[in-house]
């Protein structure tokens, strides 16, 4: 774990572009991670978390144009849903 004061220097210095994300997850989530960095030879997990949110945005944005990804998106949503207790904090 960072100490308090190189915590507060990556603050200062990334303030304008960056933010932290503390965020509980159970293991099968880090677990998850750690697998999708591995597959797409990413640097860790926070990297990983971000390709999943850049992954989401862009089969939203194909979804819009074409039928079939957004029937997709919405078959994975509604799992994500059935199967929350399993995934969420």
């Amino acid at each position: 774990m960072a100490t308090p004061e190189a915590q507060r220097r990556w603050r200062e210095k990334n303030r304008l572009v960056k933010s932290q994300l503390n965020v509980m997850a159970k293991k099968v989530t880090h677990e998850g991670l750690v697998d999708v960095a591995k597959t797409f030879g990413l640097h860790g997990k926070a990297e990983a978390v971000a390709f999943c949110a850049f992954v989401v945005r862009a089969l939203k944005q194909k979804g819009e144009r074409d039928a079939s990804t957004y029937l997709y998106l919405d078959a994975l949503k509604a799992g994500f849903k059935r199967d929350r207790d399993t995934f969420s904090p």
